[in-house]
């Protein structure tokens, strides 16, 4: 199927076809009919699909046809509610880029800036806002956006919302939205809190599945290395040797991790750069600007900071640290791999994250093959030692000697089990963000 038999109109397709876009994605050929019959929308699609497509073309083209044929008081007429400032503005390219022959104004808004430009710019009129939940409900307070004009709102990434603790305020949002509207919900994967969520705000909505909930893209080629945590660094460093890897996404779980391997990255002669939280916007705009012109070599993230990372032909993505959420594996892996192209995950596992893993691979439906032959082998039952190292002297052991554990990491579990794996994975969501 072509994009120009969806009906869609034409300053719509000049547009695809200026970008190149000639077949849209499963999920834009299922969700793009229903929606210009101006049905409400549930989309499981999994990251990497073309769901910002799917959604942005349909409102475009309703929005233009309803200030030519009944147009009505001015005011946001579509709201776009994301959970992260990268994908905010990601969708706000998008918008330009599909809507650039079309007279419709559009504007994203996010915290971690000053609001003058953005206040500015609603000041002057938008038909599209896209926004984040923390920022849109503080100018709300501001009385800067108001919101009874809507007649288009999109819920995407919505099981992200959940994780980040954003659910209470998009409920906030829901309540101020007139009742009479479409509501287009996205989320990757689809648990029950969620599904809770999309049956209490959607009507008769048509059902788009593009793959089953929580499945990995067929084209992505998956293993894992089980190393000691001590070891990370180093097996990191010597996969990384290899040139043929011109550009590699890094995981960890936490911002302070992230740090850390992009130092050491940087100590070893690897360009790499740090993106999470706590950087402020430009630091972390201008970091992705460095990695998508390969200018970077490495990006090593956090979960939440690498949710809006749009990058074509990424070929690996490293999950440094295994996410304590299974979920979120699906979610780094379809970095790579997007729209149909091949890609590389490669997974490090150290002994407490074993019951991770199992969480993974039960919730993938697949055994991920382990790699063994690689210099940083961790030592387990049934599995042969590593070659013996050199000798060192006292003075090299007393400087390699690792610091002792402060009062405060006696909390973690030595041996993982289902209950301390719970705990200690609360820990590292609080300390992700």
């Amino acid at each position: 199927m072509l994009f120009d038999q969806l009906q869609l109109i034409e300053p719509l397709l000049r547009a695809l076809q200026a970008e190149g876009y000639t077949r849209p994605t499963p999920v834009q050929q299922q969700a793009i009919p229903p929606l210009l019959q101006r049905k409400d929308l549930l989309a499981c699609a999994q990251t990497g699909t073309g769901k910002t497509a799917a959604f942005s073309l349909p409102i475009l083209q309703l929005l233009h046809q309803d200030e030519l044929f009944q147009k009505g008081p001015d005011g946001i007429k579509a709201l776009i509610l994301t959970p992260t400032r990268e994908l905010a503005i990601q969708i706000g390219e998008s918008i330009a880029t599909y809507g650039k022959y079309l007279r419709l104004r559009h504007t994203v808004i996010f915290g971690g800036v000053g609001q003058k430009p953005q206040t500015d710019a609603l000041r002057s009129g938008v038909d599209i806002l896209v926004a984040t939940p923390g920022r849109l409900l503080d100018l709300m307070d501001q009385r800067f956006v108001h919101l009874q004009h809507i007649k288009f709102f999109v819920l995407d990434e919505a099981d992200r919302m959940l994780d980040m603790g954003f659910i209470h305020d998009v409920k906030k949002v829901i309540a101020r939205l007139p009742q009479k509207r479409q509501t287009l919900f996205f989320s990757a994967t689809m648990p029950p809190e969620i599904a809770k969520l999309a049956a209490s705000i959607l009507t008769n909505p048509v059902t788009v599945q593009v793959t089953p909930v929580s499945s990995t893209v067929n084209t992505i080629q998956q293993s894992v290395y089980f190393v000691a945590k001590s070891d990370k660094r180093k097996l990191l460093h010597h996969l990384l040797e290899d040139r043929s890897i011109n550009s590699a996404l890094v995981f960890t779980r936490t911002k302070h991790g992230a740090d850390k391997v992009a130092k050491d990255l940087n100590r070893s002669g690897i360009r790499a750069e740090a993106i999470h939280g706590n950087k402020s916007q430009s630091s972390r705009q201008l970091a992705l600007s460095n990695f998508k012109g390969r200018k970077t070599r490495v990006l090593v993230a956090t979960d939440i900071a690498a949710r809006g990372i749009d990058i074509d032909e990424l070929s690996h993505v490293f999950n440094f640290e295994l996410p304590n959420v299974p979920e979120t594996y699906v979610h780094r892996i379809g970095r790579t791999g997007r729209a149909g192209a091949s890609g590389i995950s490669i997974s490090f596992c150290d002994e407490e994250e074993k019951e991770y893993l199992h969480d993974i691979q039960k919730l993938i439906g697949k055994v991920l093959p382990v790699v063994t032959d690689h210099p940083h082998v961790l030592v387990r039952d049934g599995m042969p030692k590593p070659p013996a190292q050199p000798r060192t002297s006292p003075t090299e052991r007393k400087r390699f000697q690792p610091k002792r554990q402060s009062q405060f990491s006696s909390r973690r579990p030595s041996s993982p089990n289902k209950g301390s794996a719970l705990r200690w994975g609360s820990e590292s969501r609080e300390n992700n963000y």
